[in-house]
């Protein structure tokens, strides 16, 4: 998240370090300010991850679980809009079953969440090759 908004706060702070007016002051103050922002940012991400770590751990499947479900949830409306929506659009048509329409996905959103997790996972797997992963 920080590095999100590094970029929308770097002319605040340059404005806030350019009223220092000795030059050697202000650049040790810029050094100060980027080591404590760096320092937090990896403080935040650690602390993500330590989360991250008690969830997985959890024995309850609505807080461990939540990952795999998003993946489920990704399969699910894969393989309808690609496979049960259009044998059942088949089926309709050739039964002539009074059926007026089926239920349509955007898949604009739920390609980009499956991209996300197929990134995760290429990760993931590069880790293992790499002996990084425990």
């Amino acid at each position: 998240m920080w590095q999100l908004l590094f970029p929308a706060i770097t002319p605040i702070i340059n404005k806030v370090l350019d009223l220092i007016p000795n030059e050697n002051e202000r650049a040790r103050a810029r050094e100060q300010l980027e080591g404590d922002l760096q320092k937090a940012i990896n403080q935040a991400a650690a602390d993500q991850r330590e989360i991250n770590k008690v969830e997985a751990a959890h024995s309850s499947v609505f807080v461990a679980g939540w990952r795999p479900g998003i993946g489920w949830v990704c399969v699910l409306g894969r393989a309808w809009v690609f496979f049960i929506q259009p044998v059942a659009t088949w089926s309709i048509h050739v039964f002539n079953l009074p059926v007026e329409s089926l239920p349509s996905i955007q898949t604009d959103y739920l390609m980009e969440l499956v991209l996300a997790m197929l990134g995760l996972s290429v990760t993931r797997t590069w880790e293992k090759a790499k002996g990084v992963a425990r």
